[in-house]
């Protein structure tokens, strides 16, 4: 499963990193091939002339090499790999990488990386259980890098406890899992609606609604790293999802959307609607900015047209249509007759009513109804775990 793989391992300065040249013998073993980028304090624990004999390439240390020019591109390192494994992970190096800081050429590529990033962390007990490295682990999380989590076990510090870098053996098979699981997809063409819509009232006003954009981004990131084909239809938001299966296609309001979407549905293998689209639109925008005269003024509102009625009147016995609903009130009743309306074959709920879920936050909580009225309910979880509950469910469709 990892022949002809490219893993990039990233090495900070942990004593664990002894155990790094056992990885990348059993990696080209496996028929990977390897490339290092490793921080100059990582080098008083294995030296780079180890790693770039077994691995058969040079290992990356500094952005530029006096002695003889040659420039070590984090852009090229982050865009050529198949997976970023880094390991082993210190706290210090940790916490810049949730941070965003930048001051080597490993975090450089890490933030320029556009494959699946795995961090292992590896320090002390009680380094990995303060508060400050929990919330690190936990940004990195959400950001959608894969953890694999240490051991408990005999510390270099001669205490006891959660902190030993996993074992070589363990992260090939987590990486030849993550492999065999993540081109499922391969071949199939993925549809799905994000973000908000924005309705104009006049050239400087719009309706609107909370809609970050995040689940969406996730589905993509998800589908595409399964080897799906995406395409990504937008409403305005802050951030995109960047993967070279991803294709984006920007909207602004609901009518937009829908143009895209029935355009884009006939070559769909699946489909998932996850956008918050306005209901309604005003009926008849002002073509010059209104000016504060009157004490009130009446706007006039048309309904849009349903995108999820229309595919699912579109639909083919080979398509898949997934829809979302955000209730507010009597969800399981309001999500089952979307279900069955839109001609939907299964629909994703979530409720404002739950803590942390919704508009704005990384994490969401969601129930899975099918077209039996089968109801499968999820814990509150990152909005990236959530994107891999859902497509790992779909998949069991389409098996």
């Amino acid at each position: 499963m990892l022949k002809g793989k490219k893993i990039l391992i990233g090495i900070t300065a942990g004593i664990a990193a002894y155990k790094i040249p056992f990885l990348i013998r059993l990696l080209i073993k496996e028929g990977a091939e390897i490339k290092v980028v490793m921080t100059a304090e990582a080098c008083d624990f294995v030296t780079p002339l180890t790693l770039s004999v077994l691995s058969q390439n040079p290992v990356s240390i500094e952005p530029f090499s006096p002695a003889d020019g040659t420039w070590h591109s984090h852009i090229e390192l982050g865009s050529w790999a198949d997976a970023f494994v880094i390991a082993p992970l210190t706290a210090n190096s940790m916490a810049k990488m949730a941070t965003g800081i930048t001051d080597n050429l490993l975090l450089a590529t890490y933030l320029a990386a556009r494959c699946p990033v795995f961090y292992a962390p590896s320090m002390d007990v009680d380094m990995y259980h303060h508060k400050t490295t929990q919330h690190n682990i936990s940004i990195l999380k959400s950001h959608g890098n894969i953890l694999i989590s240490p051991n408990a076990g005999e510390l270099a510090s001669g205490l006891t406890g959660m902190g030993r870098l996993e074992e070589p053996a363990k992260i090939v098979e987590l990486l030849q899992n993550y492999f065999a699981k993540y081109q499922s997809l391969a071949g199939k063409n993925v549809l799905i609606s994000s973000g908000p819509t924005i309705e104009p009232i006049d050239p400087v006003r719009f309706i609107s609604n909370y809609s970050s954009g995040r689940m969406g981004n996730s589905l993509a990131h998800e589908a595409a790293s399964r080897g799906a084909f995406v395409t990504f239809v937008s409403g305005p938001v802050s951030e995109y999802p960047v993967h070279p299966n991803i294709q984006i296609i920007k909207v602004n309001s609901a009518a937009e959307m829908h143009t895209s979407c029935t355009e884009q549905f006939p070559k769909a293998d699946i489909c998932i609607m996850a956008a918050a689209v306005a209901d309604y639109t005003p009926q008849n925008p002002e073509p010059d900015k209104i000016k504060k005269k009157e004490e009130n003024i009446l706007l006039k509102l048309l309904k849009t047209k349903d995108i999820l009625a229309d595919l699912g009147n579109l639909k083919s016995k080979k398509q898949l249509l997934i829809g979302f609903a955000l209730e507010t009130n009597n969800e399981i009743e309001n999500a089952k007759e979307k279900l069955h309306t839109k001609n939907l074959d299964f629909i994703v709920l979530n409720s404002l009513k739950d803590e942390s879920t919704g508009f704005g936050f990384t994490t969401n909580k969601v129930s899975i109804i099918s077209k039996d009225h089968t109801v499968s309910k999820f814990e509150l979880k990152t909005k990236t775990e959530v994107a891999a509950d859902l497509f790992d469910f779909i998949q069991k469709e389409i098996v």
